[in-house]
C-alpha cells in the first residue's frame, strides 16, 4: 500500500484547472505517490434575493460538482495510467480549504486564472493566497500558450537566504527527478541604485568584479547541493538588474519547465505575505511556478464535513 502523502490539486470548471490537473497528475507519478483532487466552493452557501437556493438547485450544483471531479480524475487516469487518484468535494472556501490539505501534502497545485462555473473559485487569487500560507510546496500552473512546458530546465532564484535555501533543495530535487539541467539566477543589483557610482567607489572594485564576485558566492552556496545530486547538470547566471524583471527573464530565456523561488526573498517588506519576486512570477512567468516556504508549519484541519470519494 502506498503511504505517501499526495500531491494535492485545487480544481473548478475552467480549462486552467484542468491543465493543473494534468500537470499535477505527472507529477504525482514521476514522485510515486498518489493523487488528490479537491472541488472547494462556496456554492452550497449561496444565497439568492429570496434565500437560500432551492433543494432542487442544490441538488444540481452538487451533481455537476460530483461530475466534475469524476471526469477530472479519469482525465489523469488517461494521463498517467496506473495513478491512484482520490477525489474530495468540500463545501467551503478554496484558499482555506487547500492549506489545510497542505498540511498532509508533499505539494499543492492549482492553475492560474479563470473563474470556473461554480462560485467561489478564482483559481488566480487561491494560487496567491495559498502560496503564501501553504505548509508545503505550492505550484502555480502558468504558460505562455496554455500548454505548461515538459521540457528544459528547472529555474530557480538564489539570493542567499534561507527561503532561497529551501528553494535550492526543492529544485535541485525536481531536476533530478525528471532528469533535466539546473539553472540557478541571481539577480544582482547596487544596494545604492540611487547613487551607483558612489557605491562603486565604496565597494573598491569595479562593476567586472563585483559581478564576478557575485558569481561566486553563488557557486559557493550550490556547492553542498551539487555534492548532494551530482547528476544534475548545473548553470549559473548572474545578471545586473532587479529581481522580479531578471528572473522572469531568464525563465523565459531559458524555455524553462519550472521556476522554482522562496516565499519571501531579500528586501521583503514586513508584514508581507509574499515577496515581489514570487508575487510577480505568479502572475507573469512563462512556465509553472514553485513558491517554496522554508520549515513551513504545518496546520490543524477543522471539521468541514467533505465529501471524498475514490473515484
Amino acid at each position: 500500500m502506498n503511504d505517501r502523502l499526495p500531491v494535492v490539486v485545487g480544481v473548478d470548471a475552467s480549462t486552467h484547472a484542468r491543465t493543473a490537473a494534468l500537470w499535477a497528475a505527472r507529477e504525482a507519478t514521476a514522485r510515486g505517490c498518489p493523487l488528490h483532487v479537491v472541488h472547494a466552493s462556496l456554492w452550497p452557501l449561496v444565497r439568492t434575493p429570496g434565500g437560500p437556493l432551492s433543494v432542487g438547485s442544490h441538488e444540481a450544483l452538487t451533481e455537476a460538482a460530483h461530475r466534475l471531479l469524476a471526469e477530472t480524475a479519469d482525465a489523469c487516469r488517461a494521463e498517467s495510467p496506473g495513478l491512484v487518484v482520490h477525489t474530495e468535494l468540500v463545501p467551503r472556501e478554496a484558499v482555506r480549504v487547500l492549506v489545510e490539505r497542505s498540511a498532509r501534502a508533499e505539494l499543492v497545485v492549482v492553475g492560474h486564472g479563470g473563474l470556473g462555473r461554480f462560485t467561489g473559485l478564482l483559481v488566480g487569487s487561491v494560487g496567491v493566497g495559498l502560496a503564501a500560507a501553504a505548509a508545503c510546496p505550492v505550484v502555480v500552473v502558468r504558460s505562455a500558450d496554455g500548454s505548461p512546458p515538459l521540457d528544459g530546465p528547472v529555474v530557480v532564484g538564489v539570493d542567499g537566504s534561507a527561503l532561497s535555501e529551501a528553494a535550492t533543495g526543492f529544485a535541485f530535487e525536481a531536476a533530478a527527478r525528471h532528469g533535466c539541467p539546473l539553472v540557478a539566477t541571481h539577480a544582482w543589483h547596487s544596494p545604492l541604485d540611487s547613487d551607483f557610482l558612489t557605491h562603486l567607489l565604496e565597494a573598491g572594485m569595479g562593476w567586472d568584479e563585483q559581478l564576478a564576485a557575485a558569481e561566486r558566492e553563488v557557486r559557493e552556496r550550490l556547492a553542498a547541493w551539487r555534492r548532494r545530486y551530482p547528476g544534475v547538470g548545473v548553470r549559473v547566471r548572474v545578471d545586473y538588474g532587479h529581481p522580479a524583471p531578471t528572473v522572469l527573464e531568464v525563465a523565459r530565456s531559458e524555455g524553462a519547465r519550472l521556476l522554482v523561488l522562496g516565499a519571501r526573498g531579500r528586501g521583503g517588506v514586513t508584514g508581507a505575505l509574499l515577496g515581489s519576486t514570487s508575487h510577480a512570477a505568479l502572475h507573469h512567468a512563462p512556465c509553472p511556478v514553485a513558491v517554496v516556504r522554508a520549515a513551513a508549519g504545518r496546520v490543524e484541519s477543522t471539521q468541514d464535513s467533505p465529501q471524498k470519494t475514490d473515484v
